[in-house]
């Protein structure tokens, strides 16, 4: 007779969250949807050019997008956090195609000129700073906690193959029909998702699991209990009775307060700003490194993002296989990236930067699938969408500040010295970051034990005349 283990090992394939339909079409959805938004992108730049001819515009134009990611970044996440998110998702994918059709429309009768471009490129900026976090966040609940970190590894995947995509189909576009074609084919895939959105199933978690995570339980997002089974215990249920009656208003700055009161997501903020802003931007060190100090064709950069992209798909699956990553994991791929950054700059062939590139392509794409889901796990249900507003004006913020840093340090270190000192403030950031975790855990552990003696000798005091008088008592 066979026997059967009654804790069967836990599926760790990459693919699990697909066994959910709802992530089956919410997968396909997304890849349709980002594969037009890097044609619109890509359109988005050469558009700009053709109107001004001038390379400044462009940059303006993007910065102008950008802008209200940094500055309305954690009231977004309050308006998340505040309404149902199919809601939010479903009418912030309509806006973004009608803006999106908007722009088709000026191209197509060639009434588009830079001030329309830039007043349409801010209200995008704006609505993707809600659409962000809500559409990162339904993602999710279409799967159950075990399976987040593969639907965001999926998410990953799915970024990166449509980015390919989208920009291979955009030339095509232009050379055969021009520029508005691939705003029209973006404005029709944001509507689809806005369609698909409704019929969408959220995972229905058990209520206990729901009303421990903050979250107000509804129908659509928590299991009944059976009356077989006892009652949810009162102490999670009576600070959630205000909430249970009335809508909570969520606060921008409750959001902030409650970030950096948490000491894993402050940690998990400093391990990406520093690698953000001394690293990972290959698109500009590594292109200088390519054509200028290995003399290579701008057809080898070609290759060296080719490799940085298939890196990054492999890194998205492996992360996938995660579970419950930490902090402590993420600082440590962050540190090997770092490592295989300063490997980078020290190569001497192109052949041997090749070798470097792919571990560190693979390295950091499982370090940022690991930090997003610690981003979007950690936190209360009820206040992930504030959470993630405030990673987006942050990551905003150092996006902004990282190009024309090291752009500086190229310019006076030179592009190796660059890439190895950068890497090396990664590597001394994260050193020093575990050191002071290690005091912290040591210290409390010691003042944890002090209590505790203290507390063991109260007791003991307290108890002896007690102890005393009841012999006494007896002998008596």
């Amino acid at each position: 007779m066979t026997s059967v283990s009654p804790n069967p090992a836990p599926d760790r394939s990459p693919w699990r969250a697909l066994r959910h339909p709802a992530m089956r079409w919410w997968t396909g959805a997304n890849l349709v949807s980002s594969a037009g938004t890097w044609m619109q992108m890509t359109v988005q730049n050469l558009l700009v050019l053709q109107i001004t001819g001038s390379p400044a515009a462009t940059g303006l134009s993007l910065a102008v997008q950008a802008a209200p990611g940094l500055l309305f970044g954690v009231a977004g996440g309050a308006i998340v956090d505040r309404w149902p998110r199919k809601v939010v998702v479903a009418v912030s994918q309509a806006m973004l195609g009608g803006i999106a059709l908007a722009t088709a429309l000026l191209v197509g009768f060639d009434a588009l000129n830079l001030p329309l471009l830039l007043a349409l490129s801010a209200v995008t900026g704006l609505v993707a700073a809600v659409d962000g976090p809500a559409t990162s966040l339904l993602g999710n609940d279409l799967v159950p906690s075990d399976d987040v970190p593969s639907a965001i590894g999926l998410g990953s995947v799915t970024h990166s193959v449509g980015r390919l995509a989208g920009v291979g189909i955009a030339g095509g576009l232009i050379a055969l029909t021009g520029p508005a074609a691939a705003y029209l084919v973006n404005g029709l895939s944001f509507l689809a998702v806005a369609a698909l959105v409704p019929f969408l199933r959220l995972y229905r978690r058990p209520l206990v699991e729901v009303l421990s995570e903050g979250a107000v339980p509804s129908l659509e997002t928590a299991e009944p209990v059976p009356a077989a089974l006892p009652p949810v215990p009162a102490e999670l249920v009576e600070p959630l009775g205000p909430a249970l009656r009335r809508p909570r208003r969520a606060g921008s700055l409750e959001g902030i307060r409650y970030f950096l009161g948490r000491p894993r997501l402050v940690a998990l903020l400093g391990v990406t700003a520093v690698s953000a802003v001394f690293g990972r931007n290959y698109s500009l060190t590594l292109a200088v490194l390519v054509t200028g100090a290995l003399a290579g064709t701008t057809q080898d950069f070609a290759t060296v993002a080719a490799v940085l992209a298939a890196g990054g798909i492999v890194g998205a699956f492996l992360a996938g296989r995660l579970r419950k990553p930490t902090v402590g994991i993420v600082a440590l791929l962050a540190a090997a990236g770092a490592a295989l950054q300063v490997l980078a700059g020290l190569s001497p062939t192109f052949a041997l930067l090749l070798v470097v590139v792919a571990p560190m392509a693979v390295v950091e794409s499982i370090s940022d699938t690991a930090g997003a889901t610690v981003l979007q796990t950690d936190p209360p249900a009820a206040m992930r969408g504030r959470v993630l507003g405030v990673w987006r004006s942050a990551s905003t913020a150092w996006g902004l500040a990282g190009p024309p840093l090291l752009g500086l340090m190229m310019e006076l270190l030179g592009v190796r010295a660059a890439l190895v000192v950068g890497g090396a403030v990664v590597l001394v950031a994260i050193a020093a970051g575990a050191l002071r975790a290690s005091r912290q855990a040591g210290s409390g552990a010691r003042s944890a034990s002090a209590s505790g003696w203290v507390g063991t000798q109260r007791t003991i005091t307290s108890t002896s005349p007690t102890t005393s008088s009841a012999a006494v008592s007896m002998n008596g």
